[in-house]
């Protein structure tokens, strides 16, 4: 019989919390900014770059995703952290460059990207815990 346990539930709700993310910024794409898009004024050229450079948004969420989930199976946590500290460390830069390029085009604009900074912040949160488990742990 197989043991499949759970041993990082931070992980797994980071892992969940990234699908959803890359399912959201899929839809959101394809339903609100993608759309907006085919203007004539706009070359062919720079709609094939903003609608890839959307896409990889999604497809490194998706990426995290799963490898959060198969990271919260891992029996051995130490195993994973490099690579949590990495993606955090992605998010982080992520955040940052969403906040800077968005301040210095219009700082007015900064109450827009407010639910994208929370989920970024909550999702980063639940990496960091995530990745105090062994130690939790072992001192107990």
């Amino acid at each position: 019989m197989i043991n499949i346990k759970v041993r990082n539930f931070y992980y797994l709700i980071a892992g969940v919390l990234a699908i959803l993310l890359a399912v959201t910024h899929a839809w959101n794409g394809q339903s609100a900014v993608l759309p907006m898009l085919d203007i004539r004024a706009m070359s062919k050229d720079t709609q094939t770059v903003f609608t890839y450079v959307w896409h990889i948004i999604t497809a490194e969420n998706l990426v995290f995703g799963i490898a959060f989930i198969f990271m919260s199976f891992q029996s051995e946590q130490s195993k994973t952290l490099f690579a949590a500290w990495m993606i955090a460390a992605i998010l982080i830069v992520r955040l940052i460059v969403i906040l800077g390029v968005t301040a210095m085009f219009d700082v007015s604009a900064l109450t827009n990207t407010f639910i994208d900074s929370i989920a970024i912040v909550i999702y980063v949160a639940l990496i960091i815990l995530g990745t105090t488990i062994k130690k939790k742990q072992s001192s107990g």
